[in-house]
């Protein structure tokens, strides 16, 4: 025992010889710190566009009941972001941020959590709003844009909470426009914003920022195989929220543009060789039947209609088509191409909201 300690007490020693930093002798006094002059503009203008926007930044938790068995499940808790739409407390969000939640939690500028009811979704536009139950004073809404006059290049801002990750600013560009963007099944977005600011699992429902610090967008997905940034990120165009977020805080859902048809599975068609969207059925007294559009005959299996194109613009499947039609507009006329038995012809049809 007395060897071991002995042998303990020579390795402590020999080490304390060769060790500088154990050596006796004054503490050095810490280096001073090198002045500097003020932020150059583009730094100065960034951070105070983080600044006056950051308190209207929301971090969005969910709870909700996921199925484990038969009979079984478990709380599964979900994150995201939004932002202060109105000074009455009503957040917007991602549809898919707050889809399937029994309950809502918004923090707001580092705050503590605010109990939250979802007010109004439209999945097939991926928005939701939810309002603050006792909304404080001094709510600081988002400056609102235009997405109409947007250019490929010019600088745009994220603000979300990526991973959990509260308060966090990226930077990029408009990297595209007028992307497609899927949301529910079957149906897209039109006018999306592509962006190279680094957007991430937590991001989803946040504000995109133009330089003057006003909302162009609502980040709602990345395109990447590992999950995260790839410099390919998706945004909402401002224009069409501010359409659909006065839907929803007034009727809890939002008009959908149709004409009267159901068409046939995109991916049945597509397996069948058609490209467009095959008119399964055309519901009666509709725009559709008053336009003399035909589905499957339901006796034979033949194909009727194929709609190709909406207002000039070609249509794949039922995604680019419903993103045409509300590129359209509920109430306007559109012309559709439309072939039948390898004939094409040119009709015209009202749009109408077919969720009234």
């Amino acid at each position: 025992m007395k060897k071991s300690i002995l042998l303990v007490a020579a390795a402590i020693s020999a080490v304390t010889a060769l060790a500088p930093w154990a050596q006796k002798g004054p503490v050095p006094e810490p280096r001073a710190v090198a002045p500097r002059g003020p932020l150059m503009p583009q730094e100065q203008a960034l951070a105070s566009l983080f600044e006056s926007a950051a308190p209207s930044v929301a971090y969005i938790t969910t709870e909700r009941l996921a199925r484990t068995g038969l009979f079984t499940a478990e709380v599964a808790q979900g994150a995201g972001s939004g932002f202060v739409w109105d000074a009455h407390g009503h957040v917007v969000t991602n549809f898919h941020v707050i889809a399937g939640a029994r309950s809502v939690s918004v923090s707001l500028d580092a705050g503590k959590p605010m109990d939250a009811k979802v007010v109004g979704f439209a999945e097939d536009y991926d928005l939701a709003v939810v309002k603050l139950v006792s909304p404080p004073a001094g709510l600081k809404p988002i400056p609102l844009g235009t997405s109409r006059d947007l250019r490929i290049g010019q600088s745009v801002y994220a603000i979300g909470n990526p991973f959990g990750l509260t308060r966090t600013l990226t930077t990029g560009i408009v990297s595209a426009l007028d992307r497609h963007l899927p949301t529910s099944e079957f149906r897209e977005i039109a006018g999306g914003i592509q962006t190279d600011a680094a957007i991430n699992p937590g991001n989803s429902g946040g504000p995109l920022l133009d330089s003057a610090g006003r909302l162009i967008g609502v980040n709602t997905a990345i395109r990447s195989t590992s999950g995260a940034s790839a410099g390919v990120g998706l945004a909402i165009p401002v224009d069409l929220v501010n359409r659909i977020v006065p839907q929803l805080i007034a009727r809890g859902k939002a008009p959908l543009p149709g004409i009267g048809i159901r068409a046939v599975d995109p991916n049945l068609a597509a397996r069948a060789g058609f490209t467009g969207v095959v008119v399964a059925q055309v519901v009666a007294g509709s725009p559709a039947a008053r336009a003399g559009l035909v589905g499957v005959d339901r006796k034979t299996g033949d194909v009727g209609d194929v709609i190709v194109a909406v207002n000039g613009r070609p249509v794949e499947a039922m995604g680019t088509f419903a993103a045409e039609l509300d590129r359209a507009g509920i109430d306007s006329m559109a012309e559709l191409t439309v072939v039948r038995d390898g004939k094409e012809r040119k009709i015209k049809v009202k749009v109408i909201d077919v969720q009234r």
